[in-house]
């Protein structure tokens, strides 16, 4: 039959989003709940419209995973054309989303080789996840390899992000009560890191400067730098962001610094006011950005 298809959740982020049409990218889309709103993510919302009608209601973001149902009808359908499927999805940790789609292939058992892998990721990183697993099968690849290159991936890739606000770090467990009390009252950003497919706390700053600071020494261990994105909460550039693309620049002469909006999925994780840094760190005859 036909070559394999890859399908992922909207919690992935291109760069550049044309990668999803160029490839013929299935994206299944959570469901994103404004307090009583709720939005297919990616369909009837976009990042920006999300950020906007968020600061003007703020209400709690909370996230829903495709169901089953929506899964199936979405490997049915690909398998009328093909009988492979590589779908490759946000952090099992974050959410129900990769074990609705291991659920959904038992319906196409015999008919239809479905790999579904847990991307211990999100964001942009699951995104370069999938854009790896696209050019693979474009290369003409089998499944096998294919898979066996992603999963290569998986653990060189790293996403490290500092918050001003600990709200969405209380209401998702990473710190108590009392530690977001005390944290605001001293005026702390967070730095958080996906280890192992969970959002971890890693250390704490006090001003934005040194946050920027942090984030550079964070890329700057890395030996083979192949992929950076920097992570924001803005449409646009701020001081913060210029500020952080000035060292990086100093840091890694003559290399350019894609910046992108992250997304609702992982604005239910950390909230909305973060910025951070997305890295693939790849082997020393890879192409670099």
């Amino acid at each position: 039959m036909g070559k394999i298809r890859i399908v992922t959740d909207s919690s992935a982020q291109f760069v550049n989003p044309e990668i999803v049409k160029r490839y013929n990218i299935e994206v299944v889309p959570n469901t994103v709940h404004l307090g009583a709103q709720s939005f297919r993510e990616g369909v009837d919302l976009d990042t920006e419209a999300f950020f906007r009608l968020q600061n003007q209601s703020n209400a709690p973001i909370t996230l829903s995973a495709p169901s089953v149902d929506a899964f199936t009808a979405v490997y049915g359908r690909l398998n009328r054309s093909t009988d492979k499927v590589l779908s490759l999805h946000m952090s099992r940790a974050f959410g129900a989303t990769w074990n609705n789609a291991r659920t959904a292939t038992k319906t196409l058992l015999g008919r239809c080789e479905i790999v579904v892998l847990d991307s211990l990721t999100t964001s942009v990183g699951l995104g370069m996840l999938v854009e790896a697993a696209a050019r693979a099968v474009e290369d003409g690849l089998d499944i096998d390899e294919v898979v066996r290159i992603v999963r290569g991936m998986v653990a060189h890739i790293y996403i490290v992000v500092y918050v001003e606000s600990l709200e969405y770090l209380r209401r998702n467990g990473l710190l108590s009560e009392s530690q977001s009390v005390l944290g605001a009252m001293l005026n702390i950003k967070p730095f958080l890191t996906i280890e192992e497919g969970e959002i971890i706390p890693m250390e704490k700053v006090r001003t934005d400067a040194q946050a920027v600071d942090k984030l550079v020494e964070f890329v700057t261990e890395f030996s083979n730098v192949n992929d950076l994105v920097i992570l924001q909460n803005t449409p646009y550039a701020t001081d913060t962001i210029r500020a952080l693309q000035e060292q990086l620049g100093g840091e890694f002469p003559g290399r350019s610094f894609p910046s992108t909006m992250y997304g609702p999925s992982l604005a239910a994780l950390i909230g909305l006011d973060a910025t951070g840094l997305v890295v693939y760190e790849g082997d020393e005859d890879e192409d670099v950005f």
